[in-house]
């Protein structure tokens, strides 16, 4: 295996004791390859999922040429071109009882939505512009060849690919698949991701506290971050802040597919991650121009990709977002791997920034008046939690960009639509 470093040497702008966001993103993505392996499973099972092949649609979508609107079936050819139309109504057809017959000259057909074209039809009038008496229509002028009919094979030809593989599968693939009648689906291996939080000072939840600690709060939001990806998810605790027991945490994880720790990869005297890192693998970088979130360990140990977050929980989170989101969407098979969506508002708050790093700080976008703002949220310490339960966004601020004065318009992150 190519050597982490060797390959980073030949990058442009690398520099592992402080990267730029953006630069370390493409960095991760750029070293990030798709796992093997994949396995057939029920449509029903395979929400979330990313298939592993092309689904092949095994006939037309739709099978036959059908109405679009309730109406009536005839043939365009039959229309005057000026003054009503009288046509005499042969029959009706419904969706999934086709006309029996063929359509002759003057005559029409009452069809229903998804109803079959009778033979000699081609055209659809909707039923509210035409006028009906007994056995009759009079349809006026000016119709079109074609109209609101759905043909044959419109939405998928047999043998086109109905989906192409590294699709992440939502509730419109699984209908759509099971419109083609296919109940089974090849989609890839879930990444496999051991995880755990590191500190002396952390206590489990059911605990009674002791002077000095703090529940451990991080496990708990990377454990939702990693369940809305649909990953494999091995939780190994709370592991103390001694090399022996980090040690062993490592080796253990690094069955994995990926790790990603929280806490530890700082310079204080009791932060051993990165030199764990470094001594049972290899760490591409640990700083990265931003805020919060400075602190970010990125390598591989054996064949686990490695990422050691910092310890305060809103970092955890914004670091997840911006660079372990997307490199396990990578690991899963996801082609091509989105970036989390972008846009620009005005800004109604007043935002401290220090131009040369990047900001991701918390924001709530509302609607004033039919105008979509964003404001900060009150609080916006690394380490209040509550400050990410009240937003509804990252305000992303770009490194070069210094403060922001109310009405600027800004970047935003939504969190709805980050998995």
């Amino acid at each position: 295996m190519t050597s982490l470093l060797q390959t980073l040497s030949c990058a442009d702008d690398y520099d592992p004791e402080s990267l730029g966001a953006e630069r370390a993103r493409q960095l991760i993505l750029d070293l990030v390859e798709p796992l093997s392996g994949s396995e057939r499973i029920a449509l029903r099972e395979s929400l979330g999922r990313v298939l592993a092949e092309d689904v092949i649609s095994p006939h037309d979508v739709p099978g036959h040429d059908n109405s679009a609107m309730d109406g009536y079936a005839l043939r365009f050819a039959d229309l005057a071109a000026e003054g009503e139309t009288a046509l005499r109504i042969a029959g009706t057809t419904f969706a999934g009882r086709a006309f029996a017959g063929r359509l002759g000259p003057g005559e029409c057909v009452r069809i229903m939505t998804g109803g079959v074209i009778p033979a000699g039809a081609d055209t659809v009038v909707i039923q509210e512009i035409v006028r009906a008496e007994d056995d009759r229509i009079f349809v006026p002028p000016k119709q079109r060849m074609g109209q609101n009919v759905r043909r044959a094979g419109e939405d998928l030809r047999a043998g086109s690919p109905a989906i192409r593989a590294g699709k992440r599968l939502r509730p419109a693939e699984l209908g759509l698949i099971a419109s083609i009648g296919i109940g089974e689906v090849a989609v890839r291996r879930r990444p496999r991701v051991a995880f755990f939080s590191t500190g002396d000072e952390l206590a489990s939840i059911g605990t009674p506290l002791k002077e000095g600690e703090v529940y451990d709060s991080n496990r708990y939001t990377l454990h939702g971050m990693l369940a809305r990806l649909d990953c494999e998810i091995v939780d190994l605790g709370v592991v103390r802040d001694e090399p022996a027991a980090l040690e062993a945490a490592f080796r253990q994880a690094s069955e994995a597919d990926a790790i990603v720790t929280s806490g530890g990869v700082s310079v204080g005297e009791a932060d051993f991650i990165r030199g764990l890192m470094a001594k049972l693998g290899e760490v591409a970088f640990w700083k990265i121009a931003m805020r919060p979130g400075r602190p970010m360990a990125f390598g591989r140990i054996g064949n686990s990709w490695l990422f050691g977050l910092p310890g305060n929980p809103v970092a955890v989170m914004v670091t997840f977002y911006e660079f372990v989101r997307e490199a396990l969407l990578r690991l899963s098979g996801v082609d091509p791997v989105e970036p989390l969506p972008r846009f620009r508002l005005p800004c109604v708050s007043a935002l401290k920034k220090r131009p040369g790093r990047s900001e991701f700080q918390r924001g709530v976008v509302f609607n004033d008046n039919g105008e979509w703002k964003v404001r900060a949220t009150a609080s916006q310490g690394s380490g209040v939690l509550s400050s990410m339960s009240e937003a509804n966004c990252f305000i992303a601020i770009e490194e070069a960009r210094g403060n922001v004065e109310p009405g600027e318009r800004v970047d935003v992150q939504p969190f709805d639509g980050m998995v």
